[in-house]
């Protein structure tokens, strides 16, 4: 029993991440129909972005997460408001095949950059954990929870209590009736994808606590959004939460008694079951 509990609260702590991972690229697929490979490469500029705070200025990963979340939404807001936004109603394969070339440019542009070379960041905490029952818990992941779970309530907040939030939410449901009651849709497309890649940002950063760096360190991640987004329900807050800890969870079981090269595939045999009886996700809404 011991050891169920140590891999339920191994599943729980990762899990965290992988919802801040899934919360930006759900809304990005959910609200605008962009399936964004370049999710992944803005996760790995927000690491990177820690990595340079900590080893230049010693600023500490937690108090980069707000710097990490703005860089990125500035980064984002501009890709889709001057490239992206020209194509945005076009077929998915275009979008799809635009953000996959931006993924690429990313990580090449990582890799001139900071080279290939294996990084790291390594603070006073690093290694601190506690133990309850017999259950060990390291505190950075603990944290990254706490972060995680703080950054997906202030979110589902801003959505359901600002005037924007309403609009993006409006749009969502109908944009023809939403741009006729005045909501400027070019802007607001391009504040979800700041969104989008503003949380990819900010999960990066809580990556870089946990992970080593490398420029292709996040295209696992973009299948873990993936598989999060479909699980939870495309565009929910709620959902990218629930699916990342129950994702989290069937990974840890799954490394535990099936092993490490063979976790994902737990988890994708739910994904499957999950699409065959619920298609739109444990929280996501039926459409027409």
């Amino acid at each position: 029993m011991q050891l169920f509990w140590q891999d339920l609260v191994n599943g729980l702590l990762v899990g965290g991440i992988f919802a801040v991972v899934a919360l930006g690229f759900s809304l990005v697929w959910g609200i605008m129909n962009i399936i964004n490979l370049a999710h992944g490469s803005f996760v790995m500029l927000g690491a990177y972005l820690s990595y340079v705070l900590f080893s230049t200025w010693h600023v500490d990963p937690f108090l980069s997460i707000p710097i990490g979340f703005v860089v990125l939404f500035v980064f984002g807001y501009c890709i889709q408001r001057f490239v992206i936004n020209f194509v945005v109603r076009a077929p998915i394969l275009t979008t799809f095949l635009l953000t996959f070339g931006l993924s690429l440019l990313i990580v090449n542009f990582a890799l001139l950059v900071f080279h290939g070379d294996v990084k790291g960041i390594t603070t006073q905490y690093s290694g601190s954990n506690f133990s309850i029952g017999g259950v060990t818990i390291a505190w950075v992941k603990l944290w990254t929870l706490i972060v995680a779970l703080v950054i997906t309530a202030l979110m589902q907040l801003w959505l359901t209590r600002s005037k924007t939030g309403r609009a993006i939410r409006a749009m969502a449901m109908d944009i023809d009736a939403a741009q006729l009651s005045g909501v400027r849709v070019a802007h607001l497309y391009a504040i979800v994808f700041g969104l989008g890649a503003g949380l990819a940002g900010a999960a990066g950063v809580l990556i870089s606590l946990s992970y080593s760096l490398q420029p292709s360190m996040g295209d696992p991640f973009v299948i873990t959004a993936f598989v999060v987004c479909v699980l939870g329900g495309l565009g929910s807050v709620q959902g990218a939460l629930l699916g990342g800890l129950i994702f989290g969870i069937l990974e840890a079981f799954g490394s535990q008694y099936i092993g490490t090269g063979l976790q994902d595939a737990v988890a994708l045999v739910v994904l499957l079951i999950v699409l065959i009886v619920r298609p739109r996700g444990l929280l996501g809404k039926a459409t027409a």
